[in-house]
């Protein structure tokens, strides 16, 4: 099920009427079934890397899961925020309190997954965030609704961030998009710039969405005389930007650190654009033969496009969901999305995009994160074939420590 914004106005005039009803008839289904929601960008900035892609990848988990060979049945609606935190907090609590939906899967923005981390906590509901980068899920706003899956801006500030100042990029200037996620992520990197030595001589913000004329932010970025110069955005952005730094000569001069960007992004750029950045991901279709075998598993569905980080994130956080409500019973897995989140946290996690890993108790999925460098045009051996790895980041190493975090679920 699509939602448009025809179907969401007229939702929304109809909750009036719902909120008369019984919560319980509200969510009445039958005992045996599991609702999966996967709230994205159906249509935007991000539509590449999460969008459909991340509905097939969950598709992909239901039927890898087993649990309809034990009885249960799985529903997965699709429906699209437009990158709105009003749009995206509407649809979650239409589809909880009319639609009985259990979990919420991807969320693509931070302003999004933040918007929605709310409603779950209210609604005692769960989300399980893929695409939405904000650390603070797991920091100041953290709760015990919540799992974030996939990455996080403290991971790419210090595998990106990190790498460069180390190899001398010791002045920043940054590029960034003007909503929760990019101050992040510059928030971040520019304390691991400042740990390792280095400083921030400036930076400007773009608004987010609609930007498509980076020129003068890229000039004052050439102004500032700065080493490196740090693009903390994603998706369209991202790629326009380096697009039009390589037009403007910026690169010749100045170190382009691309802290968000993944492989569709360098499928739209192009290796002849691409080649020779360096970025961090969790993880890579062609990394070894786990990450091969669910790529090639879910390729066709996907118009033969190889799947991003945000999509294998939502496979494994739908497979690693039904095995926690199959595992715990359905009806207590509908009854409190606390619980649910619990006993995934009890749980290890072990699939074919991440391989073996754990839940901490701030709701940090842990895994390796991986620095690539993007290949040249000769390196490649056909498509989708991008990048070559530089270096594996543990997963005690790739991810903010526990008590760093200001998390109000560590040690209660």
């Amino acid at each position: 099920m699509t939602i448009d914004r025809r179907t969401l106005l007229g939702g929304a005039a109809a909750l009036p009427a719902l909120g008369m009803l019984p919560f319980n008839a509200a969510r009445a289904q039958p005992n045996n079934t599991l609702k999966i929601g996967v709230l994205t960008d159906m249509s935007g900035t991000y539509r590449d890397g999460a969008g459909p892609g991340s509905v097939a990848c969950v598709r992909q988990a239901v039927q890898d899961s087993g649990v309809t060979g034990r009885g249960i049945n799985v529903e997965v609606l699709q429906g699209d925020h437009q990158n709105k935190p009003d749009v995206a907090s509407t649809i979650a609590r239409q589809w909880i309190d009319r639609d009985g939906v259990n979990v919420i899967i991807d969320v693509a923005t931070s302003s999004c997954a933040l918007a929605v981390n709310s409603v779950v906590k209210e609604k005692n509901s769960i989300m399980l965030n893929s695409t939405g980068a904000t650390a603070d899920l797991t920091g100041s706003a953290c709760n015990p609704n919540t799992i974030h899956w996939t990455y996080d801006t403290w991971m790419l500030a210090n595998s990106t961030g990190g790498a460069m100042v180390k190899a001398g990029g010791d002045s920043w200037y940054f590029i960034t998009a003007d909503y929760a996620f990019g101050h992040a992520l510059e928030r971040d990197t520019g304390e691991v710039i400042r740990k390792n030595g280095g400083r921030v001589v400036g930076n400007i913000r773009h608004p987010f969405p609609g930007t498509t004329d980076f020129s003068s932010f890229l000039l004052q970025a050439q102004q500032s005389r700065a080493k490196v110069v740090g693009l903390a955005n994603a998706g369209v952005d991202t790629i326009n930007c380096v697009k039009q730094a390589a037009e403007f000569g910026l690169t010749r001069r100045q170190k382009l650190a691309v802290l968000l960007m993944i492989v569709s992004d360098v499928h739209s750029l192009g290796l002849n654009t691409a080649q020779g950045l360096v970025l961090s991901e969790t993880y890579y279709w062609d990394l070894n033969d786990r990450t091969r075998n669910l790529a090639n598993k879910v390729k066709g569905s996907m118009g033969g496009a190889m799947p991003t980080m945000w999509q294998a994130g939502c496979y494994s956080a739908a497979l690693h969901y039904l095995k926690a409500a199959a595992d715990m019973g359905v009806a207590q897995a509908r009854a409190s999305g606390a619980e649910t989140v619990m006993r995934m946290k009890a749980m290890p996690t072990d699939d074919d995009a991440f391989g073996a890993g754990s839940i901490r108790q701030d709701g940090r999925k842990i895994h390796p994160a991986y620095l690539f460098e993007v290949k040249t045009p000769g390196e490649s051996k056909g498509a989708w074939d991008y990048y070559k790895l530089v270096r594996t980041t543990p997963p005690e190493e790739a991810w903010r420590p526990l008590k760093d975090g200001g998390c109000s679920l560590v040690n209660t």
